[in-house]
């Protein structure tokens, strides 16, 4: 708790400027942790806008199921509390599409008969 009070330009025990939020970086890039976090948002809100539409059910399971995986795959290997933020708000974007698109049909519906 003690780390939040202090002001923005002082130095904490691990020699980082402090910033004062709970998104702060650690200050390094981690490139593959935002792409995984960009595609799973990505298709969270495809799977999502799709699953409103009951004969989109194909695009909207496919892309709520692999942006369940890829969301899981970011939090295992997540570095910050932002990563894992807009990891979970995909992840349930995702799921909400998903469900949703295996309602309206599933993953083979009307394509395997």
């Amino acid at each position: 708790m003690a780390q939040t009070i202090r002001p923005a330009g002082s130095r904490s025990t691990t020699g980082r400027p402090a910033t004062g939020s709970l998104f702060a970086t650690d200050g390094r890039p981690h490139p593959v942790q935002d792409v995984l976090m960009v595609v799973t948002g990505v298709l969270g809100i495809l799977a999502f806008v799709t699953a409103m539409f009951h004969h989109l059910h194909l695009i909207s399971s496919w892309s709520g199921l692999v942006g369940i995986l890829t969301g899981l795959y970011g939090q295992y290997i997540s570095k910050t509390t932002w990563e894992r933020f807009a990891l979970i708000v995909g992840i349930g974007a995702s799921a909400v599409g998903f469900y949703l698109g295996m309602a309206h049909g599933g993953l083979f519906g009307g394509v395997i008969t």
